[in-house]
């Protein structure tokens, strides 16, 4: 089975929001089935139809919660002693065309956030730059061409 890696921040958070779901809004969205019910004629109550809706969104997302929780795979960042380039990293790179500097950190999948430079460990970027030293180079291969980087620092914090 595929194990999912995420920090101690994003495992706790995944875990309440599957606690707040199954005991705060699963109960909700019951009562407001109960409700609709009562309204009457079932085939023409929109009420009702949304709340079936609602029902069926929370039991997705909490058979996904339940599955990323019980095969998360938490790792500490600032516990890694490394200098290449794993989950947890973070990494500056530069662009060797540009000369651009960025700096990325690597985190799974439920925590990617590319605006706050956070990219999922799955990315392409990612993938490129795994086992990278600082002052090893690589090639990102894009739909707009190739792009060279450089490792700059890596930190685990």
């Amino acid at each position: 089975m595929e194990r999912y890696p995420m920090t101690p921040p994003t495992h706790t958070r995944l875990k309440e929001e599957l606690h707040r779901l199954k005991h705060v809004e699963v109960p909700a969205n019951i009562q407001d089935i109960e409700i609709a019910r009562a309204h009457g004629d079932l085939r023409e109550n929109a009420e009702y139809h949304a709340a079936k809706e609602h029902q069926s969104h929370l039991a997705g997302r909490i058979a996904y919660l339940e599955g990323r929780v019980s095969l998360a795979e938490v790792i500490d960042p600032s516990k890694i002693t490394m200098d290449r380039v794993a989950f947890g990293a973070t990494v500056t790179l530069e662009n060797l065309d540009t000369e651009e500097k960025v700096t990325y950190q690597i985190v799974g999948e439920d925590e990617s956030d590319p605006s706050n430079f956070k990219i999922s460990i799955k990315s392409p970027l990612a993938r490129a730059m795994m086992g990278k030293a600082v002052d090893d180079d690589f090639v990102l291969k894009t739909s707009a061409g190739e792009k060279e980087y450089a490792v700059i620092t890596i930190q685990y914090k």
